[in-house]
């Protein structure tokens, strides 16, 4: 069974289901409709979708595409990843409301015998038997409370796991610089396509253009966001007026604190992902920091490879420590390499930004903007990167199946 319905959760009870092996996935919530959710989706995980046979309906969603990422910082703008220097089809990133993409896949889900979603589905506890996990306690969307059994559980169920919890999984943290404040503004006119950030002293902010309305993270020094409230929600919307020339008619819209959501940013990495019986993947096993917008598409990635790795021994009848301690080793260096990136950003742009010392550009953005060829490296490392996963044989599917879909 897999614990948590997010992107990580929903695909890897698709794949298992494809390989025959029956899946239940517990969601806790009664829908996928939740604001400020990761929305972009990589072109690792674009070709991904492609091998599913679920390219063509992923394409028909309300989706927009980006296929450069500018930034500003300390009033110059430069152009920080060029995806159109990608090679294949998937030269952009696609933008698109995350409860759309988690429906896609969980109709992909219900189109095969093997595969159950249970919403309102909260997991409470593991069930353990002679010292291994054998499956979950939660509360079904009766109150009620119930076992399941399994002779697996991944946990997918986010930065705060339950399972991760239950099991002791030690964590090995990074310090961060920053929360997030996360507003919708909507929009007046055309206004500014894509996703745009703006970096400087004492500010730092990336939106994104969805359709009618951007959505706004705001970052703030890790730890103040009761003392910055307290100075008044008339103060943030003067702040976000400067940095993006919004009016104050569009900021009217955020008519109290009750519309700014906080994000408290934590990032880390699991000295170990399993335990006899169970697994941690996506942010359950290593938060990530918002920076690049990688979260999803990296967890997507641990999905693949958990499905890869133990379908054989699931249709087998168990799965021993050491096939479960094999996801870890395969996923690591990935994980390693984005978590390094996004801790070097925050070193070069958010500490200075959020002290109000970044009144330059820092030198390798320079050396970026003079050499505007690197830019496709960088595409490449955050579109694609360390390591990329491909989907299993068994769970491929034709364009033709993908059409009739």
């Amino acid at each position: 069974m897999v614990a948590g319905g997010g992107p990580a959760g929903v695909l890897l009870g698709l794949l298992l289901a494809r390989a025959g092996i029956e899946v239940v996935v517990l969601e806790k919530h009664r829908d996928f409709l939740r604001d400020f959710r990761g929305d972009t989706v990589h072109p690792s995980t674009l070709r991904l979708l492609d091998e599913l046979g679920l390219g063509t309906r992923f394409a028909g969603l309300s989706r927009s595409v980006l296929d450069r990422m500018r930034m500003q910082i300390a009033g110059e703008t430069l152009v920080a990843a060029d995806f159109t220097r990608l090679r294949g089809p998937h030269r952009h990133l696609a933008m698109v409301p995350q409860s759309e993409f988690l429906g896609l896949l969980a109709e992909a889900g219900a189109a095969e015998p093997a595969f159950s979603l249970r919403m309102s589905s909260d997991v409470l506890g593991l069930r353990r038997e002679n010292g291994r996990v054998c499956g979950v306690r939660y509360r079904d969307a009766s109150g009620q409370i119930r076992e399941l059994a399994a002779p697996l559980t991944v946990g997918c169920d986010g930065r705060w796991s339950t399972v991760a919890g239950e099991l002791g999984l030690r964590m090995r943290s990074f310090a961060v610089p920053m929360d997030v404040w996360q507003v919708r503004v909507p929009k007046a006119g055309p206004g500014e396509k894509g996703v745009f950030a703006r970096f400087g002293p004492g500010y730092a902010s990336v939106t994104m253009d969805r359709g009618d309305y951007y959505q706004t993270s705001y970052l703030i020094p890790r730890g103040q966001d009761a003392r910055l409230r307290a100075e008044g929600i008339e103060r943030f919307r003067d702040r976000l007026g400067a940095l993006f020339g919004w009016t104050p008619a569009q900021l009217a819209a955020v008519r109290s604190w009750d519309d700014v959501k906080l994000l408290e940013v934590t990032m880390g990495m699991r000295e170990r992902w399993h335990a006899p019986g169970a697994l941690c993947i996506g942010d359950a096993a290593h938060p990530m920091s918002p920076v690049g917008g990688v979260g999803v598409n990296l967890a997507v990635q641990d999905a693949v490879a958990t499905a890869t790795l133990l379908a054989g021994p699931l249709r087998a009848g168990e799965v021993t420590t050491a096939q479960l301690a094999a996801v870890r080793r395969r996923r690591l260096l990935p994980t390693v390499a984005v978590q390094a990136n996004q801790r070097s950003e925050h070193d070069l742009l958010l500490r200075p930004a959020l002290a109000g010392t970044l009144d330059r550009l820092p030198l390798p953005m320079r050396v970026l903007r003079r050499f505007p060829v690197l830019s496709g490296i960088t595409a490449y490392l955050g579109g694609v990167g360390v390591r990329p996963e491909h989907a299993p044989a068994f769970a491929r599917r034709s364009t033709v199946d993908d059409h009739a879909g």
